[in-house]
């Protein structure tokens, strides 16, 4: 078994990230592994969507003691540049 590593180039033009993606290249062709990187970063494109974070988590700040959880404060608080300490980003699930 050969497991190779695939740095998606056409796809990181697309978007600001690196994927380590693993295959098995006895089972896959370069068009089979082109297909599932791209559908890699269709996926994580909808995941990653600003609505959906606020949806799945809440923001809590141990400095005032407050659990932010309406999606205003959340992308608000998500969109800062630098958060402050002891402020943080909790997954609900």
């Amino acid at each position: 078994m050969q497991v190779v590593f695939r740095t998606p180039i056409s796809l990181m033009n697309n978007s600001n990230r690196d994927l380590l993606v693993l295959f098995n290249q006895e089972l896959m062709t370069p068009q089979a592994i082109e297909n599932e990187v791209e559908l890699l970063h269709e996926i994580l494109y909808t995941v990653e969507n600003l609505e959906n974070i606020v949806t799945a988590h809440e923001v809590i700040d141990v400095n005032k003691y407050k659990i932010y959880t309406t999606p205003q404060q959340l992308s608000g608080i998500i969109r800062q540049r630098e958060l402050k300490p002891f402020v943080f980003l909790n997954c609900k699930n």
